[in-house]
């Protein structure tokens, strides 16, 4: 059995970047930032470090357009390949919404409650809910289809900032196989293909006439109902429909560093293997990682290998 246990992370956050007014505010910066180290306890190995930064405020949003329809999926991704897999699987629930001539939004689901927790609580209760844990936030991987048109549009929050790639809209080499299964009451038909790097198998739903689905993947005729690449290291399922909706598609409006695929997935990697060092670099803010028992570990600064791979394995120069 794998045993996981994490280090206590505490992250000094140099004062002369903020103004702070008054005792809350200082309470909330200190527990806006928190990180631990998990590591399997067996071995010693480090298997991921986490520094989770917490936020206080909402971005501005532009509207894009109004949703017409809305897809949930249960979304799924193995975070120790050299694991067992099923002890190894971490996930979030994610918004599919579906807007006019091809239009989309595939958003972590949480972040969307998140945002709607902090735009109508007080600094007080904003303080208050991180203590309770209901501002973890989510996946900040956000996939926009034909914005603008013919164009898919990526955006994440890596530590502290945003970044932006947009691509032409990936064409799919579909082959259709003879497998069938039933999502939410729906019959599926499946097709497969391959994609930077990854086989995928997915199922599809004709009863649902939207080209569309999951991540990236579409151009099959009927909404990707599930999802998975060929060592079930990603998965997707819709877990829940609605077919009308008010809810808008938005997107930030935040100084975006806009990159290509390949340089946003390396600057992903060199925080993933180092996130201290790289919030340090990147905010001037210190982070001091100790023991259980306040004693430093020095070696939380070194970079770890990280046991898993990206959703997409072609960008390595």
């Amino acid at each position: 059995m794998i045993i996981f246990c994490a280090m206590a992370c505490t992250v000094v956050i140099s004062q002369h970047e903020f103004n702070l007014k008054n005792s809350n505010m200082k309470k909330l910066l200190l527990i806006l930032v928190t990180g631990s180290i998990i590591c399997v306890t067996a071995s010693g190995k480090i298997v991921r470090r986490q520094l989770n930064i917490y936020k206080n405020s909402v971005p501005e949003s532009e509207l894009l357009a109004n949703g017409t329809m809305e897809f949930v999926y249960d979304y799924r991704c193995c975070v120790d390949t050299t694991g067992v897999l099923e002890e190894n699987m971490s996930g979030d629930n994610m918004l599919l919404q579906i807007g006019p001539d091809g239009m989309s939004k595939f958003s972590s689901y949480k972040n969307l409650t998140v945002d709607s927790i902090l735009m109508c609580s007080s600094q007080e209760q904003i303080v208050s809910a991180v203590l309770e844990g209901k501002l973890s936030t989510g996946e900040f991987m956000t996939i926009y289809k034909n914005y603008p048109e013919g164009k898919l549009t990526h955006t994440e929050k890596i530590c502290q900032d945003w970044f932006r790639y947009d691509e032409e809209m990936p064409q799919f080499d579909w082959e259709l196989t003879d497998s069938v299964t039933n999502v939410l009451g729906y019959d599926c038909q499946s097709a497969r293909c391959r994609f930077r790097g990854r086989e995928w198998t997915v199922f599809y739903a004709e009863d649902i006439p939207v080209a569309d689905g999951p991540w990236k993947l579409h151009g099959l005729p009927g909404l990707i109902m599930k999802a998975s690449d060929d060592k079930g290291h990603y998965t997707f399922e819709c877990i829940g429909i609605k077919s009308n909706t008010v809810r808008p598609i938005t997107i930030y409006k935040v100084p975006y560093n806009s990159v290509k695929r390949s340089d946003y997935y390396d600057t992903k990697h060199r925080y993933e293997v180092n996130p201290y060092a790289y919030y340090e670099a990147t905010t001037g803010g210190h982070v001091t990682v100790t023991d259980m028992e306040g004693n430093p570990q020095l070696g939380a600064y070194d970079p770890i290998e990280l046991p898993f791979e990206y959703l997409e394995l072609d960008w390595k120069k």
